[in-house]
């Protein structure tokens, strides 16, 4: 009951952030300098380098928004982004979601070098097809509005969000759907499908 009650109360807090976004324009000039504490993890223009950490760079902006009010709120936990997101504004929030939604996403071709598990790959796009991933996250899997870009993700941060979903251990937005999806699937069938997203 408090988990959903708390839910509620981040959604009821998130809905001026997105309402007001015609009234109030977000700042990509203030994105920027506000994220400069963020290259640390995420690294510089939002393309992580560190292990099971996520690139921000090309997510949408309202998913962004949404993770940030989420961690705000303590809808989802993190111990390194929930001291962090309870320091951010509204104003802050839209953003930063503005600015790292601006940023290119990194160029798999360069970022990952030559796939070396092509079998892996193979049965990443077939999984991917079997689980319609394709219906929420778009068919370049680039996301849209409050749905995550997954193509280009870091391959470990991907395995661990899916083992995260399917262990129940994920909070926050679209963990009902992500949940369902992800508890049938096998070790093998995650490793395959980060394997793949990541070089998308």
């Amino acid at each position: 009951m408090e988990y959903w009650r708390r839910l509620s109360l981040s959604l009821l807090l998130a809905v001026p952030i997105g309402a007001v976004t015609h009234s109030v324009a977000a700042d990509t000039d203030a994105g920027k300098s506000k994220a400069e504490a963020c290259a640390a993890c995420h690294g510089d223009k939002g393309v992580s380098t560190t292990e099971n950490t996520p690139s921000l760079a090309s997510q949408p902006d309202q998913f962004l928004q949404w993770q940030l009010v989420f961690f705000r709120s303590g809808a989802r936990k993190s111990e390194v982004m929930g001291p962090i997101a309870e320091q951010l504004s509204n104003d802050d929030v839209r953003d930063l979601g503005a600015y790292f939604a601006s940023l290119k996403a990194a160029d798999p071709t360069t970022a990952k070098g030559a796939d070396d598990h092509p079998d892996l790959t193979d049965a990443g796009k077939k999984a991917a097809a079997v689980g319609h991933c394709a219906s929420c996250h778009g068919d370049n899997y680039a996301g849209s509005k409050a749905v995550a870009r997954i193509a280009g993700q870091r391959e470990d941060y991907l395995l661990k969000a899916l083992h995260d979903y399917k262990a129940g251990v994920r909070s926050g937005g679209g963990v009902a759907a992500m949940a369902e999806v992800a508890y049938p699937l096998s070790d093998q069938d995650i490793a395959a499908l980060a394997h793949y997203l990541a070089r998308l």
